[in-house]
């Protein structure tokens, strides 16, 4: 038996559990095994879909408001706020998931929702914005965002352009007017990524053709971020198409660096600390962590390896669970992490392992419950 208690803190299982409803698992599991060890659940997320849930659950209050979805139609949003912080998740309003029927408007989808969730926000009184970039449906280079914020795209003829990063190729102009940035309100971006905006590694040549793109339409993304970057150096005196981050989400970090100043990082860094993170580690014998797959992708900056470093740093072991896992032991090793476990081990089916996901996870944990601290911590920890 071991004292101390144990920190569940994974993210989502995408496609079939959210990062709330892993932690309760996890925890379940635990727990109908190992009743006398307190286990405490802090479900994260590192900036795309479920932030906002993951902030909520944290103790941000859930803010709802009627927004713009990608396609133009009316959507329901929510962003967290607490102590005049706002968590802004761009998913939530441009988010693939918010398309209608699932189909897919890769020059045409915009990024005005997570402006409207943005405008919303600072009306609530928000002074610090942090807005997660992941799993956006638009690459129209977060002009849209700007668009509900008050700032007019015009054509050479004065007119307002149509949505979407197509419509970008028709850019003359930029009226300002509408648009002051907020005094006193700092915004930050939370991503996982680092491209840039333009280029073979930027927003469209990269992202687009997960969004709808054909090789064609990336060429016309690509010509409408562009246009969009020259304009906006041209008129604002800022250069920000080259910074990691702003190819992030379609493009919309380069806007939010360029209108907004907003500073990029790495999204599960930064809301681990809006969180409080830190503050659930003394004490703890154990942190587990997880995401649907584990893979090269995890290390870089998703939210497991982020929570391994931050554990590793208090010297707390770290366990992860997962759909899968295609990392060797030493990979995970390098990341902070003892040991995976994953459902493929014990459901090799792989749609029964997402259907199923919920039970399998529980007894899962059930079984990592009946193993801790044997092999022992010490031995986890190698």
């Amino acid at each position: 038996m071991t004292s101390g208690h144990v920190l569940v803190a994974p993210d989502k299982f995408k496609g079939s559990l959210t990062a709330v409803e892993v932690a309760e698992r996890v925890a379940a599991g635990f727990r109908a095994v190992r009743p006398e060890v307190a286990v405490v659940t802090m479900p994260v997320a590192d900036g795309g879909d479920g932030t906002v849930d993951a902030a909520v659950a944290c103790g941000f209050s859930r803010m709802e408001a009627t927004v713009t979805g990608p396609v133009g139609d009316l959507v329901r949003g929510a962003y967290g706020l607490s102590d005049g912080v706002a968590v802004v998740e761009l998913a939530e309003a441009s988010g693939l998931r918010r398309l209608p029927g699932g189909r897919a408007a890769p020059l045409t989808a915009t990024s005005a929702g997570t402006g409207d969730l943005i405008a919303a926000a600072l009306a609530h009184g928000a002074r610090r914005v942090v807005i997660g970039l992941g799993g956006s449906a638009c690459t129209d280079g977060g002009a849209g965002m700007m668009r509900a914020l008050g700032v007019r795209l015009l054509d050479a003829q004065g007119h307002d352009l149509a949505s979407g990063g197509a419509a970008l190729t028709g850019l003359h102009a930029l009226d300002t007017t509408g648009f002051t940035r907020p005094d006193g309100v700092t915004f930050a971006l939370a991503s996982d990524v680092d491209n840039p905006l333009l280029g073979p590694d930027g927003a469209a040549a990269v992202y687009a053709p997960q969004k709808g793109a054909s090789p064609a339409d990336v060429a016309r993304l690509e010509e409408g971020l562009a246009r969009f970057a020259d304009v906006v150096e041209r008129e604002l005196g800022v250069r920000v198409r080259d910074a990691p981050g702003a190819g992030a989400a379609g493009g919309t970090g380069f806007a939010a660096m360029a209108f907004l100043g907003a500073t990029s990082g790495s999204g599960i860094t930064l809301l681990l600390d809006l969180m409080g993170f830190a503050a659930h580690l003394p004490g703890a014998a154990l942190v587990v962590t997880g995401e649907g797959k584990l893979d090269d992708q995890t290390l870089r900056g998703k939210a497991p390896a982020g929570v391994a470093a931050a554990a590793a740093g208090a010297g707390i072991p770290v366990i992860a669970v997962c759909g899968r896992n295609t990392l060797t032991p030493g990979r995970l090793h390098q990341a902070g992490i003892a040991q995976a476990f994953d459902l493929a081990a014990i459901e090799p089916d792989p749609e029964r392992s997402m259907t199923q996901a919920g039970p399998l996870l529980e007894r899962l944990a059930a079984t990592i419950a009946t193993q801790w601290p044997t092999p022992s911590v010490r031995e986890w920890s190698r």
